[in-house]
């Protein structure tokens, strides 16, 4: 197999299976439990009510339109601190691994326009697995775990259209600082900078790394009408940063696909383009053969820049 440019080194009394359980551990408790706490206590000041009205309307955001930027700020300090700063931290602090390590290889313009042409072509393929994966039904034993999934969807669907209906730029701009900025940053540290790492440390197979990097990735939005595809994406910002040995390739991947669609959402709802890309249709079989044709041509272009680079040395 192809070897490409790999910083992370973990100390030696480091186990990296451990290691990358105890990463997942301190990631969901400070994602789910310490971010949102601290996001909470910030968001506050932007409610006019008491906190116990604050936090009651919480449990129901989408009835008033006073909750969404305490929301935005919930989520930011979820994202930004909970998946970036402490398990940076960690890393530092653990594992004796800096942030630089993880962006050690510079990378040149041309892959930056690559990754980004990438992304966007690739949307186009992933758009027949979201329609596929969205009318997915389970076996007969399982109706009530789909029943569950059915209503957890409809539920992040709810939430997703209540925060990208914006009433003015100024919630726009909020939302794609914390959708595609803080996002890209905290998602991409944690499953491809933390965990593709340290999976690949254990288990001595990438391959086996970016997939079940992916697999978390997408399991921890609890969407399961949107697996598929969510995995799929995980495994291409997987292979990105492999290839490049730079963290930046899939943050700026993933970047590009949430700030995209939120760009589109934004010109759609404001009657500037209409194709609506949350709602549409997958494109025909050709047209997806042709985008799997073209996306995996930029791949193997992208994959041979850097392994040329590396034999080179």
């Amino acid at each position: 197999m192809d070897k490409f440019d790999n910083h992370f080194l973990l100390p030696e009394e480091h186990s990296p299976a451990s290691s990358a359980l105890l990463a997942l551990l301190v990631s969901l408790i400070s994602f789910f439990v310490v971010g949102p706490t601290i996001g909470l206590l910030l968001a506050i000041p932007f409610y006019d009510g008491s906190i116990l009205e604050f936090a009651e309307g919480l449990s129901n955001p989408t009835a008033s339109n006073t909750y969404k930027i305490p929301l935005f700020i919930l989520q930011g300090a979820a994202t930004l601190l909970g998946l970036f700063v402490i398990p940076a931290i960690y890393l530092r602090f653990r594992e004796k691994i800096t942030l630089s390590s993880l962006v050690a290889k510079p990378v040149s313009l041309l892959p930056w326009i690559l990754t980004g042409i990438i992304t966007i072509t690739f949307m186009a393929v992933n758009a027949y697995f979201i329609e596929w994966n969205a009318t997915i039904t389970f076996p007969e034993f399982l109706s009530g775990f789909e029943s569950w999934a059915r209503k957890t969807e409809e539920a992040a669907a709810l939430m997703t259209e209540y925060l990208t209906t914006f009433d003015n730029t100024s919630q726009f701009i909020i939302a794609f600082l914390v959708i595609a900025v803080f996002a890209a940053l905290g998602e991409e540290l944690v499953f491809r900078g933390i965990l593709q790492n340290m999976l690949y440390k254990a288990s001595g197979n990438i391959h086996l790394a970016i997939w079940l990097s992916a697999f978390l990735f997408s399991a921890i939005h609890f969407q399961f009408f949107g697996f598929i595809p969510r995995m799929l994406l995980g495994a291409l910002f997987g292979y990105l940063y492999y290839w490049s040995s730079n963290l930046w390739m899939p943050v700026f991947a993933h970047f590009v696909n949430n700030g995209f669609t939120l760009v589109m959402v934004f010109l759609h709802n404001n009657g500037v383009v209409d194709f609506d890309i949350e709602n549409s249709e997958a494109p025909s079989w050709p047209s997806v053969l042709l985008f799997t044709i073209i996306t995996a041509g930029l791949l193997f272009y992208f994959r041979n820049h850097f392994l040329k680079k590396t034999y080179l040395k």
